[in-house]
């Protein structure tokens, strides 16, 4: 671990400059004393370390030295797939391996182009959870990514809607989509899709398993979500929105409030305009579609504009007492 350690205040070093004790620490999540003790190792091996006194002072290499120990361990190389996504790989075990990676890749670039690439790590980054809902808690994600990895069968107590089943898995591949971890994995020769955060138990074995030839997680994942899609919006509701309801579409629905509005009808008078969009069964629709209140009316299908006005009529009742009901 120190090696590890040494290459990358090492490496630091070489790629960005001058850097202080306190900076380097933070980097490589360590103590400053550390710092110190590591500082100390490099310049007994004979890096040339130059240390600057005073407030502007800090640690830095001697003008011209570059190191060749640039090469990529296959671990490291494999976590440059995940240098758009820092959060995601440290929740995989994988952060500090990707920060070693992604330091020995500007070490080997020519000054110009390594520059480039720090200019875009200071200037884009991705947060992949969703605004408003804290990401899953994921106690199993570890020994699945390692099951995924080693190619290692895992036995599982999973909570699903109906129930809790024990099942045994041969997992292929691992999906994080709008925050949430799912993996993809093979169970009872079918592929099937499991939310890692309602595992209650995972137990990887010594069991090795073969991928299938010719497996393709993307695909599998597009074609399972078209599905998914297809499957959940069977009906579609007939609307009549107003402006504000036209802002908030693309808002509470997404892709699927997008393009309703693409092909809703010309504004009225007031300039309410009518739209049709797909949506969930009853039960679901009519929760969905009183998100949008009183800016909304359920023109058709007559049985879910009745639903609708059942719901309605029922919260009507329940609040036409302006009495404190705690009372």
């Amino acid at each position: 671990m120190r090696a590890d350690r040494l290459l990358a205040l090492l490496l630091l070093l070489q790629n960005r400059g001058r850097m202080t004790a306190a900076e380097l620490a933070a980097e490589l999540e360590v103590s400053v004393r550390t710092i110190y003790r590591d500082i100390e190792a490099l310049g007994a091996s004979g890096v040339p370390v130059r240390t600057e006194r005073g407030p502007d002072g800090g640690y830095r290499l001697m003008d011209g030295y570059r190191t060749r120990l640039t090469g990529l361990t296959g671990a490291e190389a494999d976590a440059l797939f995940f240098a758009g996504a820092p959060g995601p790989a440290r929740d995989l075990g994988l952060g500090a391996v990707l920060a070693t990676a992604q330091l020995k890749v500007q070490a080997a670039l020519p000054v110009e182009l390594a520059e480039r690439t720090r200019r875009i790590q200071d200037r884009f980054h991705l947060d992949a959870p969703a605004w408003f809902r804290d990401a899953d808690p994921v106690a199993h994600l570890a020994p699945v990514a390692r099951a995924v990895w080693e190619q290692r069968v895992v036995r599982t107590h999973y909570r699903r809607w109906r129930g809790e089943v024990h099942r045994e898995l041969r997992p292929l591949g691992i999906v994080l989509k709008g925050g949430i971890w799912y993996v993809v994995a093979l169970a009872d020769e079918a592929v099937r899709t499991y939310r890692i955060a309602r595992f209650q138990a995972v137990e990887l074995t010594d069991e090795a398993f073969a991928r299938p030839a010719g497996f393709d997680l993307a695909a599998y994942w597009a074609e399972s979500s078209r599905r998914l899609a297809a499957a959940l919006h069977q009906d579609t509701a007939h609307l009549r929105i107003s402006p504000r309801a036209r802002r908030l579409l693309p808002m509470l629905y997404g892709a699927v409030g997008r393009r309703a509005l693409e092909g809703a009808g010309e504004p009225d008078a007031d300039g309410w305009t009518e739209v049709t969009m797909p949506v969930e069964g009853p039960a679901v629709a009519v929760g969905d579609l009183l998100r949008l209140g009183a800016e909304a009316e359920v023109l058709g299908p007559p049985a879910l504009r009745r639903a609708v006005a059942e719901t309605v009529a029922v919260l009507a009742g329940r609040y036409a007492t302006t009495d404190d009901p705690s009372e």
